[in-house]
């Protein structure tokens, strides 16, 4: 292996972690899908072979975020309890009895004369997920990337030092055991790691980044990066109370659209209503949302006909509040409300409520949004009680990848041609 030359100004620590990751996705990407699959139930097993370090780690992440005055919200994606714990455990035993999804062959668009012309699924190479708090986050993508070949680069948050230092140190010990190649899974610590524009610039090593936590964690990366990004959403999404929708049905979506913990990666966060929709309803739905804990905020119009509602800045409308917090704005109809969403939403899921069949298509085919929901809940969930797909994250943006962040999202494609000989 030759030793490649580098700024002397970047952090030697993370240059070596970088370049262990590199050259072990060559020998990772070679590997059998079936070899693949077993170190991801290894990795499981030392997931729960490690439980009580891990959670005993955490405890010590919790105290210590406390005294620094860490945000609740933080602290709350920073709490691993046993079921959250138990939770990744089975969602890796399952990521590893999927099928393999590399080199999948599909028939190319396109075919040269005198030859065969066939796409092939491959691994990107280096992956580095920077993320806030959300310890667990590490082994979910750490199992994604093995089903995909790919290697993975871990840069968590000073809050979850010690529990990402152990669940790194679980996750490659079962990889070793299993012979996958050295610096196929890295944790760059906080404290030795070098920055984060150190990394995320890191463009001819690492393929891809993906950032996961507040907005302004994402936003950072996205400015500084010069490897590829792969935004995640969370909050901020959208839904339109058109006059035919139910309330039932809209009280429910905003609800249970909340109920994804510990991150509300969908959460309605954002309600737009159409003044045809009867007072004594809104007041209904208030009541049912205050019952529950929400903090309701409204336009000023709003407020000015139900004054218990608190009022809103023009800011507010674009960003996320990340808790049970939803505001209310008037609109007077689909198309002003497809165009406030494509102005504000975060854009990842938006949500309308309609027994209109003309005016669900409408929303669906106008809103400039990676998902949307009619009349169903957007309710966010990694682990999906049906189908062949553990997800990550959510995405809001064009180019990447787009929707939901599961393992396809983790791959390229290869064009391979095939000549008989003949020319």
């Amino acid at each position: 292996m030759t030793t490649e030359t580098f700024d002397a100004s970047v952090n030697a620590n993370l240059m070596a972690t970088v370049q262990r990751a590199y050259h072990a996705s060559f020998g990772l990407s070679t590997i059998k899908g079936v070899d693949r699959s077993r170190a991801v139930q290894a990795m499981a097993q030392a997931l729960k072979s490690y439980s009580d370090d891990i959670l005993e780690a955490n405890t010590l992440d919790l105290e210590a975020s406390r005294e620094m005055a860490i945000p609740e919200l933080i602290l709350e994606w920073l709490k691993l309890t046993p079921e959250r714990l138990q939770t990744t455990i089975q969602m890796l035993q399952r990521l590893g009895e999927l099928p393999d999804p590399m080199r999948r062959v599909m028939t190319a668009s396109y075919q040269l004369e005198h030859s065969q012309t066939y796409s092939q699924l491959m691994p990107l190479g280096v992956i580095a997920l920077v993320y806030e708090a959300f310890p667990e986050l590490a082994a979910i993508a750490a199992g994604l990337c093995m089903k995909t070949g790919n290697t993975l680069i871990l840069r968590g948050g000073t809050e979850a030092s010690h529990s990402n230092s152990v669940i790194a140190q679980a996750l490659q010990s079962a990889l070793q055991g299993v012979g996958i190649p050295e610096g196929s899974l890295e944790l760059l610590p906080t404290d030795q790691g070098g920055s984060l524009r150190d990394l995320i610039t890191q463009d001819r090593y690492i393929n891809l980044v993906i950032p996961y936590g507040r907005p302004s964690l994402v936003q950072q990366v996205v400015r500084q990066s010069t490897a590829p990004v792969l935004k995640s959403g969370m909050g901020n999404c959208y839904l339109f109370w058109s006059p035919s929708g139910s309330l039932e049905v809209a009280r429910w979506m905003i609800m249970d659209s909340h109920q994804s913990e510990p991150d509300p990666v969908n959460a309605i966060e954002k309600v737009l209503i159409h003044p045809n929709q009867k007072p004594s309803s809104l007041v209904t739905l208030f009541n049912s949302l205050k019952e529950k804990g929400f903090t309701l905020k409204g336009d000023a119009n709003l407020v000015a006909e139900f004054p218990e509602l608190r009022s809103t800045n023009d800011s507010e409308w674009s960003e996320s509040y990340l808790t049970n917090t939803v505001a209310f704005k008037l609109v007077d109809s689909v198309e002003s409300a497809i165009a406030w969403i494509n102005q504000y939403s975060s854009g990842h899921a938006d949500c309308i409520v309609t027994e209109s069949y003309q005016e669900s298509r409408q929303f669906a085919l106008g809103v400039n949004s990676a998902s949307t929901y009619i009349n169903a809940s957007p309710r966010f969930s990694r682990n999906p009680g049906r189908g062949d797909a553990i997800f990550l994250g959510m995405s809001n943006q064009k180019g990447q990848r787009r929707g939901l962040i599961s393992m396809e999202a983790l791959t390229t494609l290869k064009h391979i041609v095939q000549g008989n000989g003949r020319f």
